[in-house]
């Protein structure tokens, strides 16, 4: 009687742990961006957030394709209360209250998006530079950067909005420029953990230049540190051009904002003209809020890509 030798798939089944057997199956290697998507769609705020996000966003620019109302001639109902042809009422004015919140939302997420776009960039490049050529220029940068985080962005915007035409394109590249400072300490930070890496020594010994290394190599792996910072600088911005409108610098005629609507509205507060302060004033909170959550889940999910590498 002959005794077959075992095979080698046999032999290696044998010599496994029973703990692996037990585990399942090891799932393939993922990228770094998947296992972001993944962590980012388990979190449920910030899912509900990206929701308020496409709504709001619907609300606002697909909203008066539906809705129609006259935003430039004031109709003669001064503070009339929600119902008939005014869903949510009219202001002191006699503008349509819901069509009035559309409007301001517009201009909310314009500034809000314009500023972040300007504020990223800027602070992308200056991190940038300062974490690659280091040294004095570092030094110099970063020290410029302390002594304007120092300074109240509210109280330099509130000067200089006083000199200046308020408009969407005017505030939205005076807030951009004072926001870069911390999205150029962020990027600084993690271009110093990338300057070390091998893919860039590599790049370097085969003669790129810094331009080179830092369009190629560097900026597009921080690129999640960006992404991350935009959305908590588009919430800031919102936020900022409503206190502007609310202390009576924002947004002028045939404009506004929602920080303006409110300012009308707490005139009025004590007459009981709810519907000029609440409907506004939850739209503020919850866009801003909606930002803020997936600005959150996205920066927990950019640490996973991380420890990934």
């Amino acid at each position: 009687m002959s005794i077959r030798p075992p095979l080698l798939e046999e032999i290696i089944v044998a010599s496994e742990p029973a703990s692996m057997a037990e585990g399942g199956e090891v799932g393939p290697i993922q990228s770094g961006w998947k296992l972001t998507a993944r962590s980012f769609a388990q979190n449920k705020l910030a899912v509900v957030g990206v929701g308020v996000i496409v709504f709001a966003i619907l609300f606002c620019f697909v909203g008066p394709l539906l809705y129609h109302s006259n935003q430039l001639f004031p109709t003669p109902y001064f503070n009339r209360p929600p119902g008939g042809g005014d869903p949510l009422g009219t202001d002191n004015s006699g503008f349509d209250e819901l069509g009035r919140i559309m409007l301001g939302g517009q201009a909310a997420l314009e500034v809000g998006f314009f500023s972040a776009v300007i504020a990223s960039v800027i602070g992308t490049l200056t991190g940038t530079i300062s974490a690659l050529i280091g040294g004095w220029v570092d030094a110099v940068i970063m020290r410029i950067v302390d002594v304007l985080l120092s300074i109240p962005i509210l109280f330099v915007v509130l000067i200089l909005a006083t000199t200046i035409t308020p408009t969407v394109i005017s505030l939205s590249i005076l807030i951009g420029l004072f926001s870069w400072l911390a999205p150029a300490r962020l990027v600084r930070g993690e271009v110093l953990t990338l300057r070390t890496r091998d893919f860039v020594s590599a790049a370097r010994v085969m003669g790129a230049s810094r331009w080179r290394l830092s369009i190629r190599h560097l900026i597009p792996n921080a690129l999640g540190v960006v992404i991350v910072n935009v959305t908590f600088q588009v919430a800031d911005a919102i936020i900022l051009l409503a206190t502007l409108g609310f202390l009576g610098w924002g947004l002028h005629y045939p404009n506004v904002s929602w920080g303006d609507m409110l300012n009308n509205g707490t005139v009025y507060a004590e007459d009981g003209y709810w519907w000029q302060i609440y409907p506004v004033g939850l739209s503020l909170v919850m866009v801003v809020m909606a930002w803020n959550f997936v600005g959150d889940a996205a920066r927990d999910a950019v640490e996973v890509r991380l420890q990934s590498r």
